[in-house]
């Protein structure tokens, strides 16, 4: 673990060894760590990269204040995984999936849509299926909700995104484990809602630091202030958003599975990677901001993905204090997508992606695994932080 410590700023410790970190994501890391309510450190996670105001794969503990553009805008983005059975309980293994999985990707494809934007991101019509209003309702019934009603923030699509994948990075596989299990494996979040709460927290933000006259290293970094209103709405708000992108990945697992004629064989796991939470470490109860973290404590298991078709873990927690109880939430960026797409081709991604079904096209080019960190030395770096359970390695990926 390298640690950094300067005067005027917390110190940075971060599990890093053998992993690269970029010098911006080093000096965003700094920005952060002078703001005056970070709680004793910033820890930082091997797949850390430059984002928005924070790295992404750095975890911000901090009493008093959030910094919503920490939390960013994918509110409550994570994964799920869920091990395979037939209708009556029987595992599914490795040989029982077609040689053939084009079909089974057309039926993922089918009951998933995928992307952003007008005609790929919304279920059809305005109908909801029973998955899907029986999350709705349990949602619309929070009273979270008319908090986020009473910002303004239009919530006019919700209905239709929820059991939808989004773009990006976003992905739905089907692994097979070392044992030749099979898994069903999903990664999105909050969708259009999500977002929309957290661009409009971000500006409140910006703006209680113009009426305080709050100067800031960034301005991305601007915070609400603990026993404010707007501090106490936006805890109710990305709560309930963290809360809509659970509901939002469980519906696309019931929904995968009544397409494809699986079901759960009983192992699930979940775990968001982009959230707060109030927790308690080193003795007092404090906000910690995961932003590309997901929460490691003693026991816990969570999902370490890697790049598109590559290895994934599920993991269990060794509860590291120093680390606040985290881990990192996937291998981590090495490179922007616009270098991603400058520097590799449509050949470059089908050698990379070969034995696995999946789109390779221009469109998902900067998706690549070399665009990545190498997962090994990922791992490597935070053996003091979590033990693998399982080892998944992709044959069929879905992506947004």
């Amino acid at each position: 673990m390298r640690v950094i410590v300067e005067q005027g700023q917390a110190p940075i410790k971060m599990w890093t060894d053998g992993v690269p970190v970029e010098p911006q994501a080093e000096a965003q890391l700094r920005n952060v760590a002078r703001m005056p309510f970070i709680f004793r450190h910033v820890a930082v996670m091997p797949d850390v990269h430059l984002g928005i105001g924070a790295t992404v794969g750095s975890v911000i503990p901090t009493r008093g204040a959030i910094i919503p553009a920490a939390v960013g805008v994918d509110i409550g983005c994570g994964m799920v995984a869920a091990r395979l059975g037939h209708p009556g309980g029987a595992a599914v293994a490795a040989s029982d999936l077609s040689d053939d999985l084009a079909e089974l990707r057309s039926a993922i494809e089918d009951a998933v849509p995928v992307g952003n934007g007008p005609g790929g991101s919304h279920l059809p019509g305005t109908i909801l299926p029973g998955i899907v209003a029986r999350a709705a309702n349990r949602l619309w019934s929070d009273p979270a909700y008319q908090v986020i009603l009473g910002h303004g923030v239009k919530t006019d699509r919700m209905s239709q995104q929820i059991g939808t994948l989004g773009g990006g990075n976003h992905f739905v596989e089907v692994c097979t484990d070392e044992a030749d299990g099979v898994w069903l494996m999903l990664h999105s979040g909050s969708r259009g809602i999500g977002n929309k709460i957290g661009q409009h927290f971000i500006e409140l933000a910006k703006e209680d630091m113009r009426v305080h006259f709050i100067n800031l290293p960034d301005r991305d970094l601007a915070y609400l202030a603990e026993g404010t209103k707007h501090f106490d709405d936006y805890v109710a708000a990305v709560s309930w958003a963290q809360q809509y992108a659970l509901a939002n990945r469980e519906v696309m697992v019931d929904r995968i599975l009544a397409a494809t004629g699986f079901s759960s064989a009983g192992e699930v796991v979940q775990c968001h990677h982009n959230y707060i939470g109030r927790e308690n470490h080193f003795g007092e109860n404090v906000w910690v901001t995961r932003k590309g973290a997901v929460d490691a404590s003693e026991g816990r298991l969570g999902i370490i993905p890697g790049s598109m078709g590559q290895r994934s873990y599920i993991v269990r927690g060794r509860g590291n204090a120093e680390s606040f109880r985290s881990c990192s939430h996937g291998a981590g960026r090495r490179m922007s997508r616009t270098e991603a797409r400058r520097r590799f081709t449509v050949d470059d991604l089908r050698t990379q992606t070969a034995g696995v079904e999946c789109r390779k096209d221009e469109g998902v080019v900067d998706e690549i695994p070399s665009a990545y960190k190498d997962l090994d030395a990922v791992m490597a770096a935070q053996a003091d932080l979590v033990e693998v359970v399982h080892t998944l390695k992709a044959v069929l990926t879905v992506k947004g």
